[in-house]
């Protein structure tokens, strides 16, 4: 249990994962501010400045996401991405403030046959995934306490996602197609947020990844979806992902290997399908 007088910033606190992060510190007894845009621009120092004053830890959900759109958007994907983690990285460690960060699974181009560990090589294949790698390498070159951990096909309640863009494509058409390439873990982000809160707790430092347990290809996810939900009367057809051309190129193996966090004793990774069910659950 925290101490109840810990307070703990979150960035990025409206968002989908910076809400459940929020929800999950407030119920363990912390005290938290959230913040997001309009009042709280990342990429403008005193507004960081604004969000550090009081507290002892900080957890950085704030990002460009758009991917598609950041091959257009390069600068500002850049400064939300990769200049922000490096200022908010400096000022935390002169303040003596942890860091946690969140990244993503696109720093990997895909092209192993295994799950990626922490030290393997990152090669990004489109601007997304680049600025996320350069706001992890700003963020470790700024010094202090501090902990980065990539995720990977995350959903939740707060905002769009593979899951809600799924469910909407399904509730007005009967045909519908999914990649079969594309690799990896669908990751609710309440989970995300329970291993966060078990990381901050302990002050741990170091570079994570976490995933649901298991893997998927998008069809197959897409298909767990519908009978989920009951929609057996759609037809859905696998296709490549080269036959729809995107502006970003995505990574076709997303797979974590999650020793290194599961070694930290977080919650134990539900497998991704239980995992969905529940989210699904709520949501209905």
């Amino acid at each position: 249990m925290a101490n109840a007088v810990e307070r703990v910033a979150v960035l990025g606190g409206r968002g989908m994962l910076g809400s459940e992060v929020g929800a999950v510190l407030r119920a363990a007894g912390y005290a938290v501010r959230s913040y997001d845009l309009p009042e709280c621009d990342v990429t403008v120092p005193s507004a960081l400045e604004a969000a550090l004053a009081g507290v002892t830890a900080v957890v950085n959900c704030a990002a460009f996401t758009a991917v598609d759109a950041a091959e257009s958007q390069a600068s500002r994907a850049m400064a939300v991405n990769a200049e922000a983690p490096g200022v908010l990285g400096r000022l935390a460690a002169r303040r003596g403030i942890y860091v946690l960060h969140v990244s993503t699974d696109f720093v990997f181009d895909g092209a192993l046959d295994r799950p990626y560990r922490e030290d393997d090589e990152a090669r990004p294949l489109n601007v997304y995934g680049a600025s996320k790698l350069a706001g992890e390498r700003a963020l470790a070159a700024a010094g202090g306490a501090q902990a980065t951990v990539r995720v990977q096909w995350t959903y939740g309640a707060a905002g769009a996602n593979f899951v809600s863009r799924f469910l909407e494509r399904a509730s007005s058409t009967t045909d519908l197609m999914m990649v079969a390439d594309q690799v990896g873990a669908p990751t609710w982000t309440g989970d995300v947020a329970a291993a966060l809160a078990h990381l901050l707790a302990r002050r741990a430092t170091g570079l994570f990844h976490y995933a649901a347990a298991g893997a998927a290809t998008r069809y197959e996810v897409a298909a767990a979806i519908l009978a989920l939900r009951g929609l057996y009367g759609r037809r859905l057809e696998a296709c490549r992902t080269a036959d729809f051309p995107a502006a970003a190129r995505r990574p076709l193996n997303s797979r974590f290997d999650c020793s290194r966090i599961d070694a930290m004793g977080v919650p134990a990774r539900p497998p991704w399908r239980e995992a969905l069910a529940r989210f699904l659950e709520t949501t209905a």
